[in-house]
């Protein structure tokens, strides 16, 4: 059966590093069973020349689409084939369209690390009944200062999000501007106040943008839309049913995420059982909604109990928990709406 080997990305996180190359063992049985077919057996972790890699085995050799799908993974940096003790490398194929920096650029307290948030971006495409390579809109309703937004357009996705943080909002406005500007990307970017009976319910950062020129004058355009207010008050921002995916980095146990009448909220799934029934309205039928959460602030049952109330089917997936740091140990849920 022929062999391969994922090398394992370094991480600037030190602590993500040390659980990278697990995550990207469970990563690959979900990209196993939801887009190959289940054709991959035998994935273990493995030092080979002393650096980590995560092995395979497969019926029959990859095909280039096969190459293809595998090439997103979250921590991978180079795919080989085995062949004896020698390592045959094979060109990877990421669907990434825009350079790197718009995910690295951005440093600050409190960011997730780059590689989860694809990670987590991933196995909730893989989740939903749409491809994905396709053109998606992904919403992040707890976005931040826009990691996962970025994620999504590096695929060429549409993104959107709501975060109730001015000054993150203020600050992924001038980043993302700032950054079309740099890469000299034809763009409009506008950023509008949102009324609802003459009352401000929120601001709203509009921006479209082409490849080229010529790619935004034939409306070849991807679109990323942020607005500033509560998660809560979604559905007053977004028609129902417009995202294949919610994918979002839950607060982990501090002031954030929605005022929800009675001041902000420190429980994590106290905020996410009051959002939960507007995030899945927004969803597509055969869509699905990924979340990570500290387990500290709330078990894995409890949580599926609150996806399950707001109508979504959750999905069994393999061990994503990993190690944060003392206070926070972080996992992955992810529920699909039904079709």
């Amino acid at each position: 059966m022929p062999r391969y080997a994922f090398l394992i990305l370094p991480a600037f996180n030190r602590v993500y590093g040390e659980s990278a190359a697990r995550l990207t063992r469970s990563e690959l049985a979900v990209f196993s069973d939801r887009a190959l077919g289940g054709g991959l057996s035998g994935i273990e972790e493995r030092l080979i020349g002393g650096l980590p890699y995560v092995t395979f085995e497969t019926a029959g050799p990859l095909d280039g689409a096969d190459v293809a799908r595998l090439s997103n993974l979250s921590s991978v940096y180079a795919l080989f084939e085995l062949a004896g003790e020698l390592l045959r490398p094979l060109a990877m194929s990421p669907l990434d369209r825009l350079s790197s920096d718009l995910i690295t650029i951005q440093k600050y307290a409190g960011k997730t690390n780059e590689h989860f948030t694809k990670l987590l971006l991933n196995v909730t495409a893989l989740a939903t009944d749409f491809p994905m390579d396709s053109r998606l809109s992904v919403f992040d309703p707890m976005c931040g200062r826009g990691t996962t937004l970025n994620q999504a357009l590096m695929y060429g996705y549409d993104a959107y999000g709501v975060d109730v943080d001015t000054k993150d909002f203020e600050a992924y406005s001038g980043f993302v501007k700032k950054w079309l500007r740099d890469k000299r990307f034809k763009h409009t970017a506008d950023t509008v106040p949102v009324r609802r009976e003459r009352a401000l319910v929120g601001r709203r950062l509009q921006v479209t943008f082409g490849l080229t020129k010529e790619a935004f004058k034939a409306g070849d355009t991807q679109h990323v839309s942020m607005v500033n207010a509560d998660t809560l008050r979604a559905r007053e921002f977004f028609k129902p049913a417009t995202f294949h995916l919610i994918a979002t980095d839950a607060p982990y146990g501090v002031q954030h995420g929605s005022k929800g009448g009675g001041g902000l909220s420190r429980s994590p799934l106290e905020l996410i059982r009051k959002a939960a029934p507007v995030w899945a309205e927004l969803l597509r039928p055969g869509g699905a909604l990924g979340i990570s959460w500290n387990t500290y602030g709330g078990t894995r049952d409890e949580l599926a109990g609150i996806l399950a109330a707001a109508g979504l089917d959750v999905v069994g997936y393999p061990d994503f928990e990993h190690w944060v740091d003392q206070a926070i140990v972080r996992d992955i849920m992810v529920a699909r709406k039904p079709a």
